[in-house]
């Protein structure tokens, strides 16, 4: 039986998408291939609300992230964490002498301007990251507010980790003035896993040409300077395959509109939450509250590991809690292509195997 994957990722892709990824084999030199990776790139771009080159990466999202941070920090990485994954960031800095400093809040709270604003006035950094939504708690932090503060200090490069909510909440990278916004094909964008990509600012480039180590497979400035001096062509074989069904997706994702689709993202968000309010009670803080998973705490103190095979033998898979939160949480997603007519049947069909 094919099981419905309401995890944080990978989820369900789509048949036809997958279809796409039978297609033959091109040369990765070709001019197919540029074409192919011009055309992802423009669509990303509308995607991402940007005018900034698009990287692709064959590697997960944290390939992108260590990238980030190894080729842009020039003197100091702030990192603000939130959970399991804003944490990654800082062990990715500490692995490649990155200079760094962790500031974490509270599992459930989030990162504020006030916060981020306290950090970055001290004067020692000239990077930041942020997780936009933290999967291992259902926090989405604040960029708006983020923002704000950012532009108080324009010499600093902002990265921003967007794996588990591009593609299912409206982040306008430009506007925010992101520099280097990173995400991966797994989860809401609905594609199988195996891509990342990233929007780059002048900025960042400009910064990534003052740090001489940066790595070989995940620098930046040189996977940049590739494209632009290779049409669209990279130093390493690229996925081909996949990038043939996130060409197919990201159609799918503009015919159905962006708006229509972060509504819909937002409808299956509140829906879930509504009914864990209802029958148990919301880990993260009700402010920020993500829109592409929900994390639970487990206040009947059920059998989570049993609760996943039932729901398994019935087609549907969860997730237990992350880490230390394991057992004491759940986390149902609701990204990529789920409708509330899927919601609701997972839901249901929870509610009628713990008969509450």
């Amino acid at each position: 039986m094919q099981k419905r994957l309401f995890i944080p990722g990978p989820i369900d892709v789509s048949e036809d998408v997958l279809e796409q990824m039978l297609k033959p084999m091109i040369g990765h030199r070709s001019r197919d291939s540029s074409m192919l990776q011009r055309n992802i790139s423009r669509k990303i771009q509308k995607l991402f609300k940007t005018e900034d080159q698009i990287l692709l990466s064959t590697s997960s999202g944290s390939g992108l992230m260590e990238g980030a941070i190894r080729s842009c920090t020039r003197k100091r990485a702030a990192v603000f964490s939130s959970g399991a994954f804003g944490n990654r960031w800082y062990d990715m800095a500490i692995c490649n002498n990155v200079p760094a400093d962790k500031f974490n809040v509270d599992e459930g709270k989030a990162i504020t301007g006030e916060l981020v604003d306290k950090v970055l006035s001290t004067g020692k950094y000239d990077l930041i990251t942020i997780t936009h939504n933290e999967t291992s708690t259902g926090v989405m932090n604040p960029l708006g507010e983020i923002s704000e503060v950012m532009d108080m200090y324009p010499d600093i490069i902002w990265c921003l980790d967007a794996v588990s909510s591009m593609g299912g909440s409206n982040i306008e990278v430009d506007r925010l003035g992101v520099d280097i916004c990173i995400t991966s094909t797994q989860k809401a964008i609905g594609v199988p896993p195996g891509l990342a990509i990233a929007s780059i600012s002048q900025k960042a480039i400009r910064a990534a040409e003052k740090v001489e180590y940066r790595g070989a497979y995940f620098d930046l400035l040189a996977l940049y300077r590739y494209i632009k001096d290779k049409d669209y062509q990279y130093p390493s074989t690229p996925a081909i395959s996949l990038m043939y069904a996130l060409d197919y997706q990201l159609n799918k994702i503009l015919e159905e509109g962006l708006e229509n689709r972060y509504r819909r993202h937002l409808d299956m968000a509140q829906y879930v939450q509504k009914w864990a309010r209802e029958k148990f009670q919301l880990f993260a803080d009700e402010k920020y509250l993500s829109h592409t998973l929900t994390t639970i705490r487990n206040t009947r103190n059920i059998d989570i590991v049993r609760l996943n095979q039932e729901l398994e033998e019935r087609g549907y898979v969860i997730s237990n809690g992350y880490g230390k939160l394991k057992n004491k949480t759940f986390r149902i997603s609701h990204m990529g292509d789920y409708t509330m007519e899927d919601i609701r049947g997972l839901i249901e069909t929870v509610d009628d195997i713990l008969k509450i």
